[in-house]
């Protein structure tokens, strides 16, 4: 299967970044791509008051264009993530779509870790304006492989990735607006990371350049395969987007070489989540709401995306 990960630089004008996520979509399309991920908040990126005025529903403008454009050009179209109006609720949600070539939405997940965190000395609440998805997520392809869904803040928890492997996952979308700083230092070893240690294909899309609102996001958008070999990989400056091919027999070739999902030890590692972090006085509930789990990744208050 081939892959893109699309790569743009949002704003407030909702209308303007659908139809340049149009353009780099047809364009990868014509490349050759059945699976296209785009980038977080790809509809709408600013302080507060943008990300509100820009919010839509899963039924507005942005999610049909989405159906339209996937059926038209018969492609998987992971519809990045959109601020999510919701009705009756306060707080917006951070929502990846992946829609399939018939056009059909097939399935949605809301982002579960809120950035909420100070880089360079500059603090961001994406917990003022969003509210964490509660549901791990993953749907299927048109080649009946297993897609994982994440989004942005999402990669620094790999608890997630696990869960998705476990489930059947080879492939895993990435939506993400990582910010300057945090593309530059973390990025990289993150998306190849995830990879490698659960043995998928990491679609990553990153948004670039600044964006309304004091937030600059890094680009290097990426494609790395489940060995951590980068396959494809976007710059840092410009929109765009990138493509690779997804080889699952090398993937299962890999997996049988190292064979490491049956090397797990899960009854040890139940035993252990239930001992309290050392650095944090809330860790006790988090801890136990994870152990719930198999397993358990990045985001901006300012601007609705991370680092």
């Amino acid at each position: 299967m081939r892959a893109a990960a699309i790569q743009l630089n949002s704003g407030a004008d909702v209308k303007a970044n659908i139809a340049a996520a149009d353009e780099r979509v047809r364009a990868a399309a014509t490349d050759g791509a059945t699976l296209v991920v785009l980038p977080e908040k790809w509809t709408v990126m600013g302080g507060p008051e943008d990300l509100r005025a820009g919010a839509q529903t899963l039924d507005g403008s942005a999610i049909a264009w989405a159906r339209q454009t996937a059926a038209e050009l018969k492609l998987d179209l992971v519809a990045g993530s959109i601020a999510e109006r919701v009705e009756g609720r306060e707080k917006l949600g951070n929502a990846s779509v992946h829609v399939g070539p018939d056009g059909e939405i097939k399935a949605v997940y809301r982002k579960l870790h809120m950035f909420d965190v100070e880089i360079d000395g500059k603090r961001y609440r994406e917990s003022d304006t969003d509210e964490a998805g509660e549901e791990v997520v993953s749907s299927e392809l048109a080649d009946g492989a297993k897609l994982g869904m994440a989004i942005c803040y999402d990669l620094r928890f790999p608890e997630l990735f696990r869960v998705l492997a476990l489930r059947g996952a080879r492939v895993v979308s990435l939506p993400a607006a990582f910010t300057l700083p945090t593309t530059r230092d973390n990025w990289e070893p993150l998306v190849r990371a995830r990879a490698i240690e659960d043995q998928v294909f990491m679609v990553a899309a990153n948004q670039v350049g600044k964006h309304p609102g004091g937030h600059h996001s890094g680009g290097c958008s990426m494609i790395v395969d489940p060995w951590g070999t980068v396959l494809a990989l976007a710059n840092g400056e410009t929109p765009g987007y990138i493509v690779a091919e997804l080889d699952y027999v090398h993937q299962e070739e890999i997996r049988k070489r190292v064979p490491l999902l049956e090397h797990r030890r899960p009854k040890l590692y139940h035993r252990s989540s239930a001992q309290t972090h050392p650095t944090s006085s809330s860790s006790s509930s988090s801890s136990s709401s994870s152990s719930s789990l198999p397993g358990f990744g990045e985001g901006n208050t300012s601007t609705g995306g991370e680092g």
